[in-house]
């Protein structure tokens, strides 16, 4: 089997892809993120394709490098991780109540001798959110949780008791639609 890296530090990530059985190394891409593009699917492409070729510029020939980003949009605006606990009030104030956007951009990077084969894509979950008091959000945001987490939440912890439903894959909003990924790769694993 080829040897994998996952080009980020995310544990919902490394879970994810532990979860469908694959075996990898961690190898986060230290490339500061540039945002380029104010469109969210082309967001997250352009910076899973950053991370995997900052990661893969260092990979052995024969590897396949994954990159993802995953980003939050709220009427075409995107929202990234909060800069502290005010600003995850204020994005989850924006959510409560209504429906929003997670997209997810992911690259695979396949390490060659010469020149590197890369596939990116982008997946897209709809995401509905009961209303919440302003005491309900800021007793969810003590918890710490929303503070690295795009949009200010984690659908697979405690703020699932505010999630009305999806349309989509439930990974995608996790961070990584593992599905879709694995469709893409499994013919290049051995």
């Amino acid at each position: 089997m080829k040897p994998i890296i996952l080009a980020s530090g995310s544990p919902r990530r490394r879970e994810l892809l532990t979860q469908i059985g694959l075996e990898f190394t961690v190898i986060p891409s230290t490339k500061e993120e540039v945002i380029r593009f104010e469109d969210p699917a082309l967001t997250v492409e352009d910076l899973s394709r950053q991370k995997a070729e900052d990661v893969g510029a260092q990979a052995p020939a024969g590897s396949l490098v994954i990159g993802s980003d995953t980003v939050v949009a709220l009427d075409g605006k995107i929202l990234g991780k909060p800069r502290d606990a005010e600003d995850a009030v204020r994005m989850l104030t924006l959510l409560q109540g209504r429906s929003h956007e997670v997209f997810t951009g992911v690259t695979v990077l396949e390490k060659g001798e010469d020149r590197d084969e890369i596939n990116t894509f982008s997946d897209r979950t709809l995401v509905r959110i009961y209303p919440m008091t302003e005491e309900e959000i800021r007793a969810y945001v003590a918890t710490g949780d929303p503070l690295d987490k795009a949009g200010a939440y984690g659908i697979q912890g405690l703020f699932a008791a505010y999630v009305e439903g999806i349309d989509g894959s439930f990974y995608n909003v996790m961070g990584l639609p593992i599905g879709k990924l694995y469709q893409e790769i499994k013919g290049r694993l051995a």
